[in-house]
């Protein structure tokens, strides 16, 4: 507003404009009729959201909103004076009725937009360059009324959908709940309006910090918030269906629905997704993962937690890895004597740290004693010497043929029980 216009109160002064010696508000209530029919047909045509409401609720009450609207802008034109509370109370519910019914916000705030413009129109065609004072007048009138009704439309709908939002997020954390605990999950599926897939894709995912989180002076929870928001937008940009999770920094569980013909996991675009996932948070993910149907997902998700906490054990590395990948790994991380004595054979190497890291390395570069000293940035001798010490104090040599099997039960048994319970 300009201050010309601006009364002790902030209120606009009052002082209608008028056009051609005629005052603005009287030519705008003769053409109310009109103006609301143009309105309602501009709206159709230009805002295809209106559509999708049924034509009784476009002939009542969208139309009464719009001869409402019209005649708020008169008084504003008529007084200088804004909207007041009354009037935006009911425009933030009619804002919150259009959240509720699924109309984009660009279309309800469009609607006052069109509104306006087409009521400036025909006042401006009958001014003449005599009038140019009243125009900034109105002009300033016209702005301030939308000003004040675009914030009430935004405030209305964004409290309609946070309300919704928060309804949805509550229901879908029931049904993930119920998911997990076993049993049979329709109910919490109809109550979130959610269809049950054949199956679900159970993930356990761990998720590694951000470099964010570890510089100094930078608020880590806030990089977190930000790892995480980013994750689950990218999740819900990337999933058929609705995916249910329960997510803190460091990981959690997560529910991709299924309905492929093969109820085996797609490895190759369960890697695709943890991917796109990883680049979108900035941060390692690794996933233990298993499929089940809705009613068997408590034992799938269980089963994925153990499979990526032997994956991790094991070194496995970020990305997603399946049962098929640590079958002898994950049977050996189960506790029990036979792991315990398997995991005893390396005891001897307890203080030596860098003869059992060469093991596990000689073991994973294929007995391969070049790629080892590559990988471990050391000569090729050592190597020989670290396995030579390795079999004087186990009495297991890596290079016999008897002994590898059982070196390789070892570490898996070492790892699981170190890193597992």
């Amino acid at each position: 507003m300009t201050a010309s216009n601006a009364g002790p109160s902030g209120e606009l002064g009052v002082g209608g404009p008028r056009f051609g010696g005629r005052p603005v508000h009287l030519r705008l209530l003769a053409l109310a009729p009109v103006l609301a029919a143009e309105v309602m047909v501009r709206l159709l045509d230009r805002l295809p959201a209106y559509h999708a409401l049924p034509p009784e609720q476009l002939r009542g009450e969208i139309t009464r909103q719009v001869e409402r609207g019209i005649r708020a802008f008169v008084e504003v034109m008529r007084t200088g004076v804004l909207p007041g509370e009354a009037e935006l109370a009911r425009i933030r519910e009619s804002s919150a009725r259009r959240a509720d019914e699924g109309v984009p916000l660009e279309s309800v705030v469009g609607a006052y937009h069109l509104g306006a413009q087409l009521c400036a129109a025909r006042l401006l065609a009958e001014a003449d360059p005599a009038d140019l004072p009243d125009v900034a007048t109105a002009q300033d009138r016209l702005l301030g009324y939308l000003r004040v009704v675009s914030c009430a439309v935004a405030a209305g709908y964004v409290q309609e959908r946070q309300t919704a939002l928060g309804d949805e997020q509550v229901s879908r954390q029931a049904l993930l709940s119920r998911l997990l605990e076993g049993g049979d999950p329709r109910a919490a599926a109809d109550r979130a309006g959610i269809r049950l897939p054949a199956r679900y894709l159970v993930l356990s995912l761990a998720i590694g910090p951000h470099p964010d989180e570890s510089r100094p002076g930078v608020n880590r929870s806030v990089v977190a918030r930000r790892k995480l928001r980013r994750l689950r937008t990218e999740l819900e940009r990337h999933t058929d269906g609705v995916p249910l999770a329960s997510l803190a920094a460091d990981g959690g569980p997560v529910l991709l629905p299924d309905d492929s013909p093969d109820p085996a996991p797609d490895r190759t675009a369960l890697a695709a997704l943890l991917d796109r996932l990883a680049r979108a948070c900035g941060a390692d993910l690794t996933a233990g993962a298993a499929t089940a149907a809705p009613e068997e997902v408590a034992g799938a998700a269980r089963l994925a937690a153990d499979v990526r906490q032997v994956a991790e054990a094991t070194g496995r590395g970020p990305g997603p890895h399946l049962l098929d990948d640590v079958l002898v790994e994950y049977q050996l991380s189960r506790p029990g004597p036979a792991r315990e004595a398997l995991a005893a054979l390396l005891a001897p190497l307890t203080g030596r740290p860098e003869l059992l890291t060469t093991l596990r390395a000689f073991l994973t570069c294929g007995l391969d004693r070049r790629r080892t000293a590559t990988r471990l940035q050391i000569h090729p001798n050592t190597v020989d010497y670290r396995l030579r010490r390795t079999a004087d104090l186990t009495g297991l040599d890596a290079v016999r043929g008897a002994d590898l099997l059982t070196l390789r039960a070892a570490i898996a048994a070492h790892d699981t029980a170190t890193a597992l319970p």
